[in-house]
């Protein structure tokens, strides 16, 4: 059975951003959705460089081939990105999230770094495919907190993982799909499921057929909602080949990654040409040339340490908020031989670590029944110092009872008679003394 995408890419710049940052893709081998951030000086161009690097895939390969060709366009993007904000301090912090995925046959690629999402429709569910890559995300994985309390945490849009944002190693999630026809994915940036409650989204993608006026309902909801960020959906319909209305084949790009993308090519409207033209736009512009004169080395130099000194004070200010929060946990673990309550979670980032010993208690855990030391192998970890201490009395309870030890026979008792109790060597003060024969 042959297959084909039908799709269609939507962004809008929301309600209060003064300018679009995230850039959608959609083609008939290729979708891509990538979210900038570094403030109006860079996410724009780091969510178009992320499509850029990728559009040039939009063809035909091999299944063997998808991950390998994912991972080295991706590779390429985060290269470019950390190269630009090397190169000009005005694009500090310089990245983006990116979530790509490839189609062969029937055969998806899928590779996903951030906080941006894939979902899929099947038989009328909708499920979340990725994971964000958030710090809260991170604390609900480890069991510190819910997902209902995710959604209220103040450091839900803290990024763990993204592309360009340092020049380490790409640490990408990666995986492999079949394609089944019926299907309905979405990739979406956070403007429209951090407004838009999953149960409403997964309605408007049951209920809207056409891809386009889908992903044009579902930016709706979120201006309705306030549209606080941008939004962008890319939508793909998995269906038969020859089923139907034949799909369009004319790449969608969305968002920052479309701007000036009709300038004429000689290359053609092939994968390589599509790159280029998106390159070109990701490239800012040179200005007139009285735009173009350069003010003060004293003045640049000045405008530039502002802006590094901002973005590290801003960088300083999430860290030691996320730190306090962490400050105000509290968990259940050993310290030694004994049960320990500490303060914070039993995490580190590099050589800090976000733990420590608030309380190290009496009880030991070589006293404790096995059960209760087989719940000591992971920590306890509790919203509060009144929790903490709740579970350290509830171990209480799991102290080991030992049974009592018979005394052996003392040298020179006589045997007692089969079934009869062993016959002690000498009586208890003020006891009346055994009897040693019959009557």
């Amino acid at each position: 059975m042959s297959i084909q995408l039908r799709f269609a890419a939507r962004s809008d710049v929301g309600l209060v951003r003064s300018a679009n940052q995230d850039s959608g893709y959609a083609g008939p081998h290729l979708l891509v959705l990538a979210d900038g951030m570094g403030g109006p000086a860079g996410g724009d161009i780091a969510s178009s460089v992320a499509v850029a690097h990728l559009a040039a895939l939009d063809d035909a390969h091999g299944a063997d081939d998808l991950l390998d060709l994912l991972r080295g366009a991706v590779a390429d993007a985060h290269a470019e990105l950390v190269a630009r904000s090397e190169a000009d301090a005005d694009l500090a912090g310089l990245g983006t999230t990116c979530i790509a995925v490839l189609r062969s046959g029937n055969k998806l690629a899928m590779v996903h770094i951030g906080d941006s999402r894939a979902y899929l429709l099947r038989d009328g569910v909708l499920t979340q495919v990725t994971e964000d890559h958030t710090f809260v995300q991170f604390l609900v994985s480890t069991g510190r907190l819910t997902p209902e309390q995710a959604e209220r945490h103040p450091q839900r849009n803290v990024i763990l993982r993204a592309l360009g944002d340092n020049d380490g190693e790409v640490q990408l999630d990666e995986s492999l799909r079949e394609a089944v026809p019926g299907d309905r994915w979405l990739l979406a940036s956070d403007g429209l499921f951090g407004v838009v409650s999953h149960d409403t989204i997964a309605d408007t993608l049951k209920q809207i057929d056409d891809p386009g006026a889908c992903a044009e309902e579902l930016i709706t909801l979120a201006l309705r909602g306030g549209g606080p960020d941008n939004v962008t959906c890319v939508i793909a319909d998995v269906v038969e080949t020859g089923a139907g209305r034949a799909p369009d084949t004319t790449p969608h790009v969305v968002g920052a990654a479309a701007h000036d993308r009709q300038r004429a090519t000689r290359g053609g409207d092939g994968p390589a040409a599509r790159a280029a033209a998106l390159v070109r736009a990701a490239t800012p512009e040179e200005p007139a040339r009285e735009e173009a004169e350069e003010p003060s080395r004293g003045r640049r130099w000045v405008g530039r340490a502002v802006a590094a000194v901002l973005v590290v004070l801003a960088l300083a200010a999430a860290a030691w908020a996320g730190y306090r929060w962490t400050q105000t946990q509290y968990f259940v673990a050993p310290d030694g031989d004994s049960v320990a309550i500490y303060r914070g979670i039993p995490q580190e980032l590099g050589p800090l670590s976000l733990a420590r010993l608030h309380e190290r208690t009496d009880l030991r855990i070589d006293d404790l029944t096995p059960v209760a030391q087989a719940r000591l192998e992971e920590p306890i970890t509790r919203a509060s110092l009144a929790d903490a201490q709740a579970v350290v009395d509830n171990l209480r309870g799991s102290i080991r009872k030992e049974p009592a030890v018979p005394s052996p026979a003392p040298e020179g008792a006589a045997p007692a008679p089969d079934g009869a109790a062993p016959t002690p060597a000498t009586a208890s003060p003020g006891a009346p003394a055994p009897a040693t024969g019959g009557a």
